[in-house]
C-alpha cells in the first residue's frame, strides 16, 4: 500500500520518479525518524548506526499490538506478528502490516492499494 505520506512530508527526500528515489541526506535524522514513524503501511524502516540492533530491539519490545480499520482501505496491524500463508510459509512482520479488506489485492493477504482503483467502500 502506498499512501504518499512520505512524499507529502519530505518531498526533498522521497522522489518516486527518480533513481534512487530516496535521498536521506536531504533531511535530518529526526525528520526521517518522525516521518517513518507516521508511515501508515509500515513499508519504511530505519536502523540507527550508533545504536545498531540494540536500539531497534528496545523499540520492538515496547510495541503493543493494535488493529486499525482504515475507512475504505486496509486493515492495519501495528506491532510484531507472524503471518503464515496458505502453504505454511511463515513471515515475521514488524511495525505496521496492511492487510487487504477489499478482496482484490494482487498481493494477498497484504494490501497493494487496489481498493483505491475499485472505489472500495467499507
Amino acid at each position: 500500500m502506498h499512501s504518499e505520506e512520505c512524499i507529502k512530508a519530505l518531498p526533498n527526500v522521497y522522489k518516486p520518479k527518480e533513481k534512487p528515489w530516496i535521498t536521506p541526506k536531504n533531511a535530518t535524522t529526526n525528520e526521517l525518524k518522525d516521518q517513518i514513524a507516521k508511515c501508515p503501511s509500515g513499508a519504511l524502516s530505519y536502523c540507527m548506526n550508533k545504536e545498531g540492533k540494540k536500539g531497534i530491539d528496545k523499540e520492538k519490545e515496547s510495541t503493543q499490538t493494535k488493529v486499525e480499520v482504515k475507512e475504505n482501505g486496509p486493515l492495519l496491524v501495528h506491532g510484531t506478528l507472524k503471518v503464515i500463508d496458505k502453504s505454511g510459509k511463515e513471515e515475521v512482520k514488524e511495525r505496521i502490516t496492511a492487510f487487504c479488506r477489499c478482496g482484490f489485492s494482487k498481493n494477498k493477504p497484504y494490501c497493494d492499494g487496489t481498493h483505491n482503483e475499485i472505489n472500495f467502500q467499507g
